[in-house]
């Protein structure tokens, strides 16, 4: 097993599907297929690539399942999620109820979707081979956000289209790569500001409880003390997963286990503090040797 004194688990958000994800949960977690179906009303993983709404609750399921088959080689001294995954990771810390946890995440999808649609459909930009501060500095001369902070050599902006092709033009030639992402919203931006006052009511109705170990919120990169109020704000608020990951390296964290669908925060994580451990969940199913 891998020690507690330093691992720590992390959960991914959207961009992590994979195709066999939903043939994973309805293998380890057959409950969860059932009861996101019921609660968004379809199969949300035949529908992830049409929208947020569909690929958040999806990929919470997903992340959980591998929890659950990963959760007896893995002792973790503390756990963060990225987006969508601090959800996942208070859930698997035990901070709140599995279906509480779920209703949140259908609700969340369908309003930053919603708000996304109201807001003019707005979009996000990968700015890669540069720094947070050059990123920084290209979001503030095109009237867009910062909407993640993911690693030194990748900030994700976030706002209309025109001014992020203005800002991945501005960015290319300056010698750093920009991709537009394929996502329908201006996610972690003020365009998502319709999404916060409901998902603040939800979150309120909801009972949350001390977790079983630390959770580090994403927008803070501080353990959570209000998830009620942090998770609503963070709606609106940068992912800040470069200061997280350091953050917990600061807490002795010298091995992390990506516990999502794919590989995506495993990848993240030697890039955001060097000469660390990282695996996916899933290869630590197939390596059993190497948590003996």
């Amino acid at each position: 097993m891998l020690s507690s004194t330093r691992t720590a688990v992390l959960f991914p958000g959207q961009g992590s599907q994979t195709p066999e994800m939903r043939d994973d949960v309805a293998q380890a977690r057959p409950d969860l297929l059932d009861a996101v179906v019921d609660l968004v009303g379809d199969d949300p993983f035949a529908r992830v690539e049409e929208s947020t709404a569909f690929a958040q609750p999806a990929i919470f399921c997903a992340s959980l399942a591998t929890w659950s088959r990963v959760r007896d080689r893995v002792d973790p001294a503390a756990m963060a999620g990225h987006s969508l995954g601090e959800l996942t990771a208070l859930t698997a810390a035990g901070a709140v109820d599995e279906l509480d946890a779920l209703k949140l995440v259908v609700l969340r999808g369908r309003l930053m979707a919603e708000s996304g649609a109201a807001s003019g459909g707005g979009t996000m930009l990968a700015v890669l081979r540069g720094t947070p501060s050059r990123a920084a500095a290209l979001a503030a001369r095109h009237g867009v956000a910062v909407a993640n902070d993911n690693a030194p050599d990748q900030v994700v902006l976030s706002g209309a289209r025109e001014s992020l092709e203005g800002a991945g033009n501005d960015a290319r030639a300056q010698g750093m790569r920009a991709m537009m992402l394929d996502v329908a919203g201006a996610f972690h931006s003020p365009q998502m500001a319709a999404a916060v006052a409901p998902f603040r009511a939800a979150l309120a109705d909801t009972a949350f409880r001390a977790p079983d170990v630390p959770v580090i919120s994403c927008a803070t990169a501080a353990p959570f003390a209000d998830p009620a109020r942090e998770l609503a704000d963070a709606l609106v608020s940068p992912v800040r997963w470069r200061e997280t990951m350091g953050a917990l390296a600061e807490q002795g964290v010298t091995t992390f286990v990506d516990a999502g669908p794919g590989r995506v925060l495993a990848k993240l994580a030697p890039r955001c503090v060097p000469d660390v451990a990282a695996a996916s969940a899933t290869s630590l199913l197939e390596h059993a040797d190497v948590v003996a």
